[in-house]
């Protein structure tokens, strides 16, 4: 590539533009910290001493890595070791300082990863799944060299937290079948006993979920911060799982408002109050809370979104920010930059605007950008995945770069995407994939009849679950849509359910309400590959060969059919899992998507 910054389109600019993460920091050595960054054109661990001013790149994999953690004292660097993005595979660990990695528990073979926890004792305990064995909890006691089995069930679990103490253990689980609702259990590490239970889902009319939000961080203090569903949306409340006395916390701004949307919060060191992440209507703002004054304080943050917040020691707040026409960045409440990527800020975009429209279940939101000049555009529908996420006002390079083409692009947060209430999440049960085309064709609908859009040049897209709806729409909506990217999709459910990882078939179960076998007609109603023949547009689709959330075999039998029928189409397979870590990749995978859709659009070469 020409050294000629000017030679680069501003679309790739963005994505080559290197990028850091929210630090994370060891809790008993708080200059020793952990981000993940791709300025090496590869997203890998770094450890960096703020002490010292010294970064050191961690991980160097041809595919990249994210998952990692501090020990408490910061002495070690665990990271978790997948073969080629499959996400399968063993914790490792290296010192802070640097030096050659190890197995970090000898003795557990590989699986898919259900947590991890690391004490200040050194205990360790190790969440796995697998297909065999279900969920399984590893305890490794100080001294010990083989781990032992604490906890076992076929659906599927992960770790919660350890105790300030080491002694208890919060397990997150779903036994009782429900995956989007997990229940509470806390474990004795002494004799694995239960101490304490919290299940908002069984005998309840109206199931709602709990999870755990981290136990105090201080010694001798047994409470637990929980996050509950009892008013439809999440929220914080205190657990002390030793008395079970319940601390709900009704969090209200400085009119004297309950925060709408979902609200999650953590711990500040010592444990005397905490920091507030409140998220609504796609947007994101954050308070602390003084536990003894009930005193809830608004910290200054830009309208846009917050992608992540740790309170320090010294009392401020570090908080990674972002909006639509802003690239990110690690901010401080102090006003200090936190940490700055090398080279230069990758070029903004333009701002979204929101846009409310009527659909079946209720009002659909929906953020809109627009390029220069006047509709109707082209226009791309980018589709999140998930589905329990949802699009913010957030920067993001692939909206970019179809804006800078010269299209509209609409993201839609449709039932099932969460910020909007807990009925708006739990909404796409049994009817999976069309409760979301509804919305989505409801948004469609005004963003035609509006002026936005030309009808003739509408392009379905998405990734992951959002690919999913893509193939899906274009065979439920044919003619609603000129063209379809897909990217890493679900195409055929029922083979995607054999084959993916065991934590996506208990969610699947549970969306479906039974297994393929106990329910067909709702799986064969929900499967792309129900409606391959009425799909009348070209196709583009890419597949990662070692994905495990949506596998390759699945995606190659939706093609052959597309080969059968003649349907036009185009497929793009590579060496990684679900997506690349890889910034290279990542540009290739979004240059063949534009050059497809500016061919059989007929706008002319790529730009």
């Amino acid at each position: 590539m020409s050294d000629d910054k000017s030679a680069v389109p501003v679309w790739e600019q963005r994505f080559r533009a290197a990028r850091v993460s929210l630090p994370d920091w060891a809790e008993d050595a708080p200059d020793r910290s952990l981000y993940v960054s791709n300025a090496t054109g590869t997203y890998e661990v770094y450890a960096w001493d703020r002490a010292t001013g010294v970064h050191r790149r961690v991980t160097d994999r041809p595919n990249g890595t994210t998952d990692a953690e501090l020990s408490p004292d910061g002495e070690w660097i665990w990271w978790f070791d997948d073969s080629d993005g499959d996400e399968f595979g063993v914790w490792r660990r290296q010192p802070f300082a640097g030096g050659p990695d190890e197995p970090a528990v000898p003795g557990l073979a590989a699986s898919w990863s259900a947590g991890l926890a690391l004490g200040r004792d050194g205990t360790v305990v190790v969440g796995r799944s697998t297909d065999e064995d279900g969920t399984t909890l590893h305890l490794r006691r100080p001294g010990a060299a083989e781990p032992e089995e604490i906890y076992r069930h076929e659906e599927y679990g992960g770790i919660g937290d350890l105790s300030h103490d080491s002694t208890l253990l919060a397990v997150d689980h779903t036994e009782h079948g429900d995956a989007m609702h997990s229940a509470l259990r806390v474990l004795r590490l002494a004799d694995g006993a239960t101490v304490a239970e919290l299940d908002e889902v069984t005998g309840h009319d109206e199931p709602r979920g709990v999870a755990c939000l981290g136990f105090a961080p201080a010694e001798g203090d047994s409470r637990m911060l929980v996050a509950h569903q009892r008013r439809g949306r999440w929220e914080p409340m205190l657990w002390d799982v030793l008395t079970g006395a319940e601390t709900e916390l009704v969090l209200r701004d400085e009119d004297g408002r309950e925060l709408p949307g979902d609200v999650t919060a953590q711990w500040r060191p010592g444990a005397r109050s905490l920091l507030v992440e409140h998220e609504f209507e796609a947007r994101s703002e954050l308070f602390s809370y003084d536990l003894e004054q009930g005193l809830l304080t608004r910290l200054a943050t830009p309208r846009g979104t917050v992608g992540g917040a740790t309170a320090r020691p010294d009392g401020s707040v570090e908080f990674l920010w972002s909006s639509a026409a802003e690239p990110s960045a690690v901010r401080s409440t102090s006003g200090a930059v936190v940490l700055r990527a090398p080279g230069e800020v990758p070029p903004g975009s333009v701002p979204v605007e929101d846009v409310w429209v009527d659909g079946p279940g209720g009002r659909v939101h929906a953020l809109v950008q627009r390029p220069a000049g006047e509709g109707p555009h082209p226009t791309v529908f980018e589709i999140h995945g998930g589905p329990t996420h949802h699009d913010s006002d957030s920067f993001a390079a692939g909206p970019a770069a179809w804006l800078d083409h010269g299209f509209a692009v609409v993201r839609v947060n449709y039932r099932g995407s969460t910020g909007y209430g807990q009925a708006w999440t739990d909404a796409l049960r049994e009817r999976v994939g069309l409760i979301e085309l509804e919305d989505i064709g409801a948004v469609r609908a005004w963003a035609v009849a509006s002026g936005l859009a030309d009808p003739a040049r509408l392009v379905l897209s998405g990734g992951s679950w959002g690919g999913y709806l893509t193939l899906l729409g274009l065979g439920v909506q044919p003619e609603d849509w000129s063209l379809g990217l897909a990217a890493v999709p679900v195409a055929d459910y029922l083979t995607a359910y054999g084959d993916e990882m065991e934590a996506l078939k208990s969610l699947d179960r549970t969306l479906f309400g039974g297994t393929p076998e106990e329910v067909p007609e709702r799986w064969a109603a929900s499967s792309p590959l129900t409606y391959v023949e009425r799909v009348r547009v070209p196709v583009y689709i890419s597949a990662g060969l070692n994905d495990p959330r949506c596998p390759i075999r699945q995606i190659e039998n939706y093609v052959e059919r597309l080969e059968q029928l003649g349907r036009p189409h185009e497929v793009y397979r590579y060496d990684a899992g679900h997506g690349s870590l890889v910034v290279d990749e990542r540009i290739r995978q979004l240059r063949l998507e534009i050059d497809f859709a500016l061919r059989h659009l007929d706008m002319g070469e790529n730009r």
